[in-house]
């Protein structure tokens, strides 16, 4: 295999939601209570809805910038590639990247709808819920067939209206969810808890759905103070989410729902074989008194059955892919944001995939992306027009040209601060215009 022929599947990009998002997916009687995209007095563009203000549209949406005005914001559409928000325009930017699909995370509402759960009006949330997969699924994902894994949100405090909406979306062909890190981070109970969440891990086995788990959806981004540089808040957020891994396998979920599947979004795969080996350690050590019975398999069983991995380039995890286990490893382009590979993703992927038999590259690239999400883009798209050649064969006219001069780091705060401000974003806790 050539890097030309790799198909490329991104589980993980994000879509920075247009303003007109809401004006065909949401009832007529709920139009007037919608969240609204309006500029305000420092002419930033926001979200409001029901007296909250949204201060970051498009948390580190920075494709196309030189990477040293790499920052936090942007704060309005004008400081963005248009494929951040357009669909026509982000098949450009994929067929330049010579990416086939891709499943995009929200942006305004919390990587897992967090923001559903603030409002007071839990029915007009769990409507505003489901309009925003009905845009999701019907205009952004439906203007392309093929091209787009669909990702739905759920009122994750009603957990039958939950189970509802993830039947619902699979009937629209939609196999997979966004839930939290840390449910607890909402004040919902933990998945320990499988009464709660038990009707939604039925409805996802039954339906085939997976659940999908972004880096940052649980406490935040990790920063143990004010002076901790922002490289190394970007450096412990994907390890972040090994806590979430140990607290989803040693809970009971798994065991009770042995079809029930997780995905680590952006969370990386080098780490996991010390995971395992650790996992199956304390479990050998300790079960006699934590009361912990996994049958006859061990915990590593389990996650390797279960749960899967995502990598940008990893190359220590791609070395060690056979005992992560390579049905389970799934490849992510993190566009627009500041981690991503685009739009050389092509080169630096088969900088780590070159000279591995093209069955583990298939499987990594996108087949088993294809498998995880029941995802079949060539039912649509032949083959051949699907790989990295054949798509950048059709991106001549994309200009690359780098962005300068729209934005970066605000002046005067230091590293710290930084972080702060996307704790601040990411969390939705941002409640002053101005």
């Amino acid at each position: 295999m050539k890097m030309e022929d790799m198909v490329l599947v991104s589980v993980d990009d994000h879509v920075v939601e247009p303003p007109d998002m809401f004006e065909r997916a949401l009832p007529l009687q709920y139009k007037a209570r919608a969240p609204k995209a309006i500029k305000n007095k420092k002419g930033d563009d926001v979200w409001t809805w029901e007296g909250r203000v949204l201060p970051n549209i498009g948390l580190n949406a920075v494709a196309g910038r030189v990477p040293e005005e790499y920052g936090m914001e942007p704060t309005s559409y004008g400081q963005m590639r248009k494929g951040c928000y357009d669909v026509h325009a982000r098949i450009d930017d994929m067929n330049v990247n010579g990416q086939l699909g891709s499943m995009c995370f929200s942006s305004f509402p919390g990587l897992c709808g967090k923001l559903w759960c603030a409002v007071d009006d839990k029915d007009l949330s769990r409507v505003v819920c489901q309009a925003y997969n009905d845009w999701h699924v019907d205009e952004w994902c439906g203007a392309y067939p093929g091209r787009f894994i669909p990702l739905g949100m759920v009122p994750m405090w009603d957990p039958k209206a939950s189970a509802e909406e993830v039947r619902r979306l699979a009937r629209k062909g939609c196999h997979a969810i966004s839930l939290s890190e840390n449910p607890t981070s909402v004040a919902l109970p933990s998945y320990h808890n499988d009464e709660f969440w038990g009707p939604i891990w039925q409805a996802c086995v039954d339906e085939g759905t997976a659940v999908c788990i972004h880096i940052g959806t649980g406490k935040g981004i990790p920063s143990p103070s004010m002076d901790t540089p922002i490289d190394a808040a970007i450096l412990a957020t994907p390890l972040a989410i090994a806590n979430c891994a140990a607290d989803i396998l040693f809970s009971q979920a798994l065991r009770r729902w042995p079809a029930l599947t997780f995905v680590l979004s952006e969370g990386g795969i080098g780490w996991i074989p010390y995971f395992l080996d650790r996992a199956d350690y304390v479990y050998e050590r300790h079960h006699a008194w934590t009361q912990q019975d996994f049958g006859t398999h061990k915990p590593s069983d389990v996650f390797k059955r279960q749960i899967v991995s995502c990598f940008f380039e990893d190359p220590v995890g791609i070395r060690l892919r056979h005992e992560i286990g390579i049905d389970m490893i799934t490849w992510e382009c993190d566009y627009p944001h500041s981690d991503s590979t685009w739009p050389d993703a092509p080169e630096r992927l088969w900088r780590v995939l070159e000279g591995l038999p093209d069955a583990d590259v298939d499987k990594l690239t996108h087949r088993n992306a294809m498998r995880i999400f029941q995802y079949d883009p060539f039912a649509t798209i032949p083959r051949a027009r699907c790989s990295v050649g054949a798509l950048r064969a059709q991106a001549k006219h994309v200009d690359l040209t780098p962005i300068r001069g729209v934005g970066g780091k605000p002046p005067g705060l230091g590293p710290g601060q930084v972080v702060r401000m996307a704790q601040v974003a990411q969390q939705l806790a941002g409640a002053m215009d101005g």
